[in-house]
């Protein structure tokens, strides 16, 4: 069994399709991420009529200008409700386009941060181009979590590792030029989960097309052959890490 931690669905008939795509491949747990209040509302009737499709909700760091502390109230009271609901997630910061909304970003971080410790709650966390107010926050807390789509060095690697966090690899690892083979090569498989962040960041050989959770064995194949271990173990660590990450037994 392969595990898709990290994908987004709308709900309609082609998400649909994707689950039943991911099961004939093998991968026959997904974990969606709902990541704005219509990502949320999907996700909750997308958990709802397949099994073994679970959800993570959470507001990204784009939705810092839009979020209230109700909304935050409303959060938690969804996720109270629904034992298929499994993390906080996806929240962190985001500067690639700049840092002008920084302390909202921050602050809504903050606040989903304490939520998640309040539930007793594992994170999944987007950090881009913001490295270090991520890791300064994240300090503060004792979680557990998944750092989602890392594509950075082995120094940032190591950092998350050593506060007790798996890496969230995907589709990246397969871009010619990539320098994240490098850094899968020297972590430990321990540390490694795998994700397709569907419908974005395709895997070669099929970039330019619609990512989808069918995707994970090519993912498989590729950690396979870096970390120079068959593809069974590699299934089987990757399935034990988010086992352990989010407590759940299959």
């Amino acid at each position: 069994m392969l595990i898709d931690t990290h994908l987004h669905l709308d709900n309609d008939e082609q998400a649909q399709k994707k689950i039943e795509e991911a099961y004939i491949n093998n991968v026959k747990m997904l974990i969606i991420s709902g990541c704005d209040k219509q990502g949320i509302m999907d996700a909750l009737e997308i958990i709802k009529n397949n099994e073994n499709v679970y959800a993570t909700l959470g507001f990204h760091p784009s939705e810092a200008e839009n979020i209230s502390d109700d909304d935050i109230k409303w959060l938690e009271n969804i996720v109270i409700s629904t034992s298929k609901i499994i993390g906080i997630g996806e929240i962190g910061l985001d500067y690639y386009y700049g840092k002008s909304n920084k302390e909202k970003q921050i602050d809504l971080f903050n606040k989903q941060l304490l939520l998640a410790e309040k539930l007793n709650l594992p994170i999944v966390v987007h950090s881009r181009e913001a490295f270090q107010d991520t890791y300064d926050l994240l300090k503060k807390y004792q979680l557990k979590g998944i750092i989602h789509c890392f594509s950075g060095n082995i120094e940032t690697a190591n950092l998350y590792i050593k506060m007790g966090y798996c890496l969230g690899i995907g589709g990246v690892l397969t871009f010619k030029n990539s320098k994240l083979p490098d850094v899968v090569k020297k972590i430990p498989m321990t540390n490694i989960v795998l994700e397709t962040d569907s419908p974005y960041l395709t895997p070669a050989p099929y970039r330019g097309m619609e990512n989808s959770p069918k995707f994970i064995p090519i993912i498989v194949e590729k950690v396979s052959e870096i970390k120079e271990i068959s593809t069974k173990e590699v299934e089987k660590i990757t399935c034990d890490n988010v086992f352990r990450i989010f407590d759940l037994k299959i």
